[in-house]
Parts: structure tokens; C-alpha cells; sequence
């Protein structure tokens, strides 16, 4: 049997735990998997690319334990009526192949998101940051506010999204759990005197969306709307000005904004930083810029993170997902076994 979170449970169970409780201990299972880095078996996500979007897989194994992400990115669905991006994972006993945890990661996603953004902003911020400018009010802008007062104790909010009714939604959802919300008319107003600025963006096209002239000294930038060739948020003299900080730089050099620059460009793999082999923030003058595509590692946190806290719990069902005859050799005894008798 395969333990199973559908979208009813997961909700329920997020309902109680709290966002914020949640993010910051998925938080913690993040810091434990990217100090194990250099253990995952290591891949860029598997794309299939159409007009209307893509469909990707997202593997990775520590080796005991292989986890899988099968997410869309369809910009055009809000239009009609369907979510930009929905998931679900899989976890895996790598011993003898067989599925062992499975859930909805549609919600999982936005709180693994939100969540590796507030980690990676402790880390890389001026460490007095207490601004966040947010440059797109879709269906991540609420958990990145959550996880960042989660996790850098951040209230103050600055939204900027083409569409008004995404800002208003926005300000609806989080005010009245007691945020300070400016509702910007320009990416420019939003980003002005933040300390750290958070692009997040759905449309698959190379836009420049945050320009140099917009970043004062200090900001730290979390660019987490990119997760494809072809789609840019940032300015790429913002990339060539700052420290540019990557999860797997195979699949951020085809994805991510460097893919603007040259394939020797510096960056610094987010890891390194973690485990001490390489410098973060170095003053309080730089600018750093988190480049954040999405890695399967990270999907694997998050699916081990909510296997564990929903564990003895009534958020999950049992599934039998697996064919497993009690000859392992006669799998067709099972189809014999339920056929109907004749008398």
C-alpha cells in the first residue's frame, strides 16, 4: 500500500498545522538536503515543450530514497479556468523500486517555493532587511510573504502585477493577517527602498522586468519565475553586477537569467555556501542575486518533509498502487484470482 495526500487532505492538514509553521519546518529539511548535496543523483529536468506550455519531470535519489515531480507550466490556463502550474511527487525505495509516499504538490510546490526562498534570503541578505518588494501577485505571492515573516520575521510588503485584480487578491488575502501592504503602480515603485525583491512571474517570454537602474546597493534579489529556455524576468547588467548564486548550474545556464550571458559567467553554487566551502554576502553594499529555477532536491524535501509531519495523522489515504501477487512470478494469477466463478 502507498501512503497517498489528495488535495483535500493536504489542505486540511495545512489548515491546521498553519503556513507558517510548516514552511519553516520544511525549511529545515531543505538545510538537511543541501548539505548532503554532492550524495543526490543529480539531473536537469526532463521538458516536453508545446505552444501551450511544458510538462517537465523532476528526478532525483540520495540513494535510498528516489523521489519524482511532475509539474506543468501553462500560462494561458488562468484564461481558461485552469491553474498555470499543478504537480504531484512521488517517493521511492530505491532497494527494490517500489512507490512509497505519494501526494498532490500543487499547494506542496508553493510552500516548498516560498520556503526555499526565505532560507536562501536568510542566508544571502543584509541581515537588517525588513522590505519585500514582490514583482507578481499570482498564485506564489501570498506564501512568499508568509515565508518570509515566517522565516526573516519580514511585514512589510510592496506588490507590483500587471493585472490589478492580482494586487487586489493579493492585499485581500494578507492584510488582515497583519501585513503592511503598498499596492506599487510600476515594477520601479515596488522595488524603491526594497531590501529584497522577489520576481515571480508566469509569462514564458524574455522580458525585462527588474532594470538596472531599479537596484540600489545591498538588495538581494530572489528571481524565481524562470523554469525555462527563452524566459528572463531580469536586466542581465543586474546579473553581470551581482553575485549570482544557482542551485544546479546545468539546468540554470539553460533556464535561469544567466542564460543571457556567456557560459563561463561566474556563479556560485548555492550549496557551497551552505556547507562553508564558498562566501556568501561579503558586504553590505553588494548585490546578490538568488537565480532560482527549481531543483528536484528541493521537491524531495518538501515530499519528505510532509511524509514525516502527516505520519500517524487522518491527512492521508492508503492506495493500492502496486500489483504484488504472493508469487511474485504469476502476475497473472491475480487477473485469474478475480475472475468471476462459473458454476
Amino acid at each position: 500500500m502507498v501512503r497517498f495526500v489528495d488535495v483535500a487532505n493536504m489542505t486540511k492538514w495545512i489548515a491546521q498545522d498553519g503556513v507558517e509553521p510548516i514552511i519553516t519546518g520544511m525549511v529545515d529539511y531543505l538545510e538537511q538536503d543541501f548539505l548532503r548535496w554532492e550524495l543526490f543523483d543529480k539531473t536537469s529536468r526532463v521538458p516536453s515543450h508545446s505552444d501551450s506550455g511544458v510538462i517537465e519531470l523532476m528526478p532525483t535519489s540520495d540513494g535510498d530514497t528516489y523521489a519524482f515531480k511532475y509539474v506543468n507550466g501553462h500560462p494561458l490556463n488562468p484564461s481558461r479556468g485552469f491553474q498555470t502550474v499543478t504537480a504531484f511527487g512521488v517517493l521511492a525505495n530505491v532497494s527494490n523500486g517500489y512507490p512509497t509516499f505519494w501526494s498532490e504538490m500543487t499547494l506542496l510546490t508553493a510552500l516548498r517555493t516560498g520556503a526555499t526562498s526565505a532560507m536562501v534570503a536568510r542566508l544571502l541578505a543584509r541581515p537588517d532587511s525588513s522590505t519585500l518588494a514582490l514583482i507578481g501577485a499570482g498564485t506564489q505571492s501570498e506564501f512568499q510573504a508568509l515565508a518570509f515573516r515566517a522565516i526573516l520575521g519580514i511585514t512589510e510588503i510592496r506588490i507590483w502585477d500587471t493585472d490589478p485584480a492580482a494586487m487586489e487578491k493579493f492585499a485581500r488575502n494578507m492584510a488582515p493577517l497583519g501585513f503592511d501592504i503598498v499596492v506599487a503602480t510600476s515594477a520601479r515603485e515596488a522595488v524603491r527602498g526594497a531590501d529584497i525583491v522577489t520576481t515571480c512571474t508566469a509569462d514564458k517570454a524574455n522580458a525585462t522586468i527588474v532594470t538596472n537602474d531599479m537596484i540600489e546597493p545591498g538588495m538581494h534579489l530572489n528571481a524565481i519565475g524562470g523554469d525555462c529556455p527563452g524566459k528572463t524576468e531580469l536586466d542581465a547588467e543586474i546579473l553581470r553586477r551581482a553575485t549570482v548564486f544557482v542551485e544546479f548550474p546545468p539546468q540554470t545556464r539553460v533556464e535561469g537569467e544567466i542564460q543571457q550571458l556567456d557560459a563561463d559567467s561566474p556563479i556560485t553554487e548555492l550549496w557551497q555556501v551552505m556547507a562553508g566551502r564558498a562566501a556568501g554576502r561579503t558586504s553590505a553594499e553588494q548585490v546578490t542575486v538568488f537565480d532560482s529555477v527549481g531543483f528536484a532536491i528541493e521537491d524531495f524535501s518538501a515530499l519528505r518533509y510532509v511524509r514525516d509531519a502527516v505520519d500517524g495523522t487522518g491527512f492521508y489515504d492508503e492506495v493500492d498502487l502496486i500489483a504484488n501477487p504472493a508469487d511474485p512470478k504469476d502476475l497473472f494469477g491475480l487477473v485469474t484470482a478475480a475472475a468471476p466463478v462459473l458454476v
